[in-house]
């Protein structure tokens, strides 16, 4: 039937799709350009295969779903990530992922799962399945290759993505800390995330150069294999060097003495070098390709370092530098695990490590020059797993890759393609390791066993779950059937609508945040409403839209003159402004009463109205008390703290709070500065004499201790010492 064929062809087309295609979307317009539109690009592709699935079973009047070795521990994992959902601190946020990126979410795993089902259930197995494997292979190494051509260059200064951004082949478009000339990223949006994904499919290209008959396409695959190799060192991944090494040792492995059959007690070293060379001058020149582009003693020290890290919160920072980033890493772990003590069994819920490492985030972590910065993830795939979702999430996820492996590795044939695939899972659990996954590499770790399933033989087309059960009676469609193909449609066009409208507020979002950033409050005012009014249950927009209100509206009034002929116009905005601000803080931390980000948000609009009215102060420090107890190692939270209770003529408060500060970051120059401030005001009269000699001199020795021990050259600190000499 048409209809059956067309469906077919639909389901295919989209998964060459989905590995050609996510490598290589991104869009400069977007908040995230590559991870959200990667992932809204497999939620759309997802639907057309779901439309296209439940279409065939309308018209065959039965469903089919395949029986697979991971039917229980998905079914546990998919279990464990619902219920953390249930109970998560944001169910919103465990539903979606967290903004930007959206992988890992409930949403991004329900639909990974369905890939791996819909591809299982929907081809011959004996025959259709194998050819489509093999050309999801060959697409994938096809894109791979693309994503690595793209990449290279910019690590000589000459980037595509500036070209197409700009119209300059050069790395402008990039901003200081974020320079592929020191680590590539190409398509993927992140060094890390491009050395893991072509970790993955390196060993399938080992396949194909040994398996080449002709010395010009065994040639052709070798060149292919520097060129993945040479793009991964250029990302200075060690997560992805170790991935790809562990993943070439497993097929060195069983190259060398499963397939090659060579006995150890009987091995005769010319024997076996004439078997081995092949692969074995394949690892020689990857290996000198290592010794020339790496310098050893600097990638051990440096690799993952951000360099010239600029803090603007004037922080102190010893060398220069930014921080090892392996040293941050262990302080990220550490907070991980302790927020899974706290929540042993089924986690804080899904994704939502950014506000659990608030919470439990080590002191120490203060000290380093990432102490300010957000972390959504835990840098450590099964960390994460383990804080967000419990002993449950952890435990269902690794029974996936435990099953998995188990029966691959127990039924391995000598087919070298199956051994690349397993191959390359193994790399995605080393990256993992050290990092976190993304779009394309979730999208390899459930199908990689599916398609080592159908190319070992490991599925059995008879074991179906099959409903209703019954003889198939094939007819012309019926007129009811052709409405429930009807609606089908309509309803996925619904859907893919939602999707584009989703896609477009955000780019509407991306543009207000950055108007922000650049102090264009009136401009960015349109964009972010029109955000809202096309997504509005996005809290994230109407956060944003809640601070530029406050701001907008200090704005308005500190410019508004009596001569102003809009005088009345001006003040009904600014109010409408300012109403809009509150009742948008008021709604987001209500319905999302534990996301420290929204009540530091409802800080700062409280506290930038406060400017106008200074009613609106008692409400910041509510406000920001709520995230004192949502981030109580979170050195900036105190010292803001320090500030408003100064604000509100509560100096010994600001005093302990600001003293508290120092102690969780003692080498910041601000709650220095603020504290002698306070001790110079205590100490003086309303005519600014002093008449408490023992707080003068706590005020003097805090300016003091700036520039002794944090900056020599802080002119704030400098400036108060000598107005204090002055007035003594």
């Amino acid at each position: 039937m048409r209809i059956l064929d067309l469906s077919n062809k639909v389901i295919r087309f989209c998964f060459y799709g989905l590995f050609f295609l996510v490598p290589l979307v991104f869009w400069k317009d977007t908040s995230e350009l590559y991870e959200l539109n990667k992932m809204w690009l497999t939620f759309g592709l997802t639907l057309l295969i779901a439309a296209s699935w439940t279409i065939k079973s309308i018209v065959l009047k039965k469903f089919y779903l395949q029986k697979t070795p991971l039917d229980i521990p998905i079914a546990l994992f998919l279990l464990s990530q619902l219920v953390s959902t249930i109970f998560s601190l944001d169910p919103y946020v465990s539903f979606w992922g967290y903004y930007s990126r959206f992988n890992g979410g409930l949403l991004s795993t329900i639909t990974y799962i369905f890939l791996y089902y819909a591809f299982l259930s929907n081809f011959e197995l004996k025959k259709e399945a194998l050819k489509i494997v093999k050309k999801l292979l060959a697409i994938s190494l096809a894109s791979a290759g693309l994503v690595a051509l793209w990449g290279l260059p910019s690590h000589f200064g000459y980037d595509p993505t500036c070209l197409l951004f700009r119209g300059s082949f050069d790395v402008s478009c990039w901003t200081a800390d974020f320079q592929p000339k020191l680590r590539i990223f190409s398509t993927l949006g992140q060094p890390a995330w491009l050395g893991a994904y072509l970790a993955i499919l390196s060993p399938l290209l080992f396949t194909l150069f040994l398996n080449s008959k002709r010395r010009l396409f065994a040639f052709c695959f070798l060149l292919l294999s520097i060129l993945f190799y040479a793009a991964l060192l250029f990302t200075r991944s060690r997560a992805a060097l170790l991935g790809f090494w562990a993943a070439a040792a497993l097929f060195g492995v069983q190259f060398f003495l499963n397939e090659q059959k060579l006995k150890l007690k009987e091995l005769n070293l010319k024997k076996f070098w004439i078997k081995t060379k092949p692969l074995s001058l394949l690892f020689i020149v990857l290996l000198l390709l290592t010794a020339v582009i790496l310098n050893p003693i600097e990638f051990k020290g440096k690799v993952g370092v951000k360099k010239n890290v600029e803090v603007k919160t004037g922080s102190f920072s010893s060398g220069g530098g930014g921080t090892e980033s392996g040293k941050i890493r262990l302080y990220v772990w550490q907070g991980a695990l302790s927020a899974w003590l706290h929540n042993p069994i089924i986690g804080t819920g899904v994704e939502t490590f950014a506000f659990a490492y608030y919470k439990y985030k080590p002191v120490a972590h203060n000290l380093t020059s990432e102490w300010n910065y957000l972390y959504n993830k835990a840098h450590n795939e099964y960390l994460n797993f383990l804080a967000t979702s419990g002993l449950f999430g952890l435990g269902s996820y690794l029974s996936i890759i435990i099953v998995f492996l188990r029966t691959s590795l127990k039924r391995i044939s000598n087919l070298r393609l199956i051994i690349a695939l397993i191959a390359g899972y193994i790399s995605i659990l080393v990256t993992n390791f050290f990092g976190f996954s993304v779009v394309i590499v979730n999208l390899y770790f459930f199908m990689i066993p599916a398609m080592v399933f159908i190319l070992a033989g490991l599925i059995n087309p008879k074991h179906q779950f099959v409903f209703p059960r019954g003889r198939l009676k094939f007819k012309n469609v019926s007129v009811i059937q052709w409405a429930y193909i009807g609606s089908i449609i309509l309803t996925t066009l619904y859907l893919l609508l939602f999707l584009v409208r989703f896609w477009l507020a955000d780019q509407a979002y991306s543009l207000g945040s950055n108007l922000v950033r650049a102090g264009e409050y009136s401009s960015s005012y349109s964009s972010l409403k029109e955000a809202v009014r096309r997504v509005g249950f996005e809290p994230t927009y109407k956060d944003e839209l809640a601070s530029n209100d406050a701001i907008f509206t200090v704005a308005l009034l500190s410019n508004l003159t009596k001569d102003s002929g809009k005088q009345k116009e001006t003040l009904a905005f600014a109010g409408s402004l300012a109403k809009e601000a509150i009742s948008y803080v008021e709604e987001i931390t209500k319905d999302h009463p534990n996301n420290v980000v929204f009540w530091k948000t409802k800080v700062r609009v409280y506290y930038t109205l406060s400017q106008i009215d200074p009613k609106y102060t008692k409400d910041a420090l509510s406000a920001i008390k709520k995230a004192q107890s949502l981030a109580p190692t979170d050195a900036n939270v105190f010292y803001n703290l320090g500030l408003l209770y100064g604000q509100s003529g509560e100096t010994q408060k600001a005093i302990e709070s600001l003293s508290e500060t120092i102690k969780l970051k003692p080498n910041w120059d601000r709650p220095y500065y603020a504290l002698g401030l306070f001790y110079r005001q205590m100490a003086t009269d309303k005519n600014g004499k002093v008449v408490d000699e023992g707080l003068n001199q706590k005020a003097i020795d805090q300016m003091k201790f700036i520039l002794t021990h944090i900056d020599s050259n802080n002119k704030e600190a400098k400036d108060a010492l000598a107005a204090f000499e002055k007035t003594q």
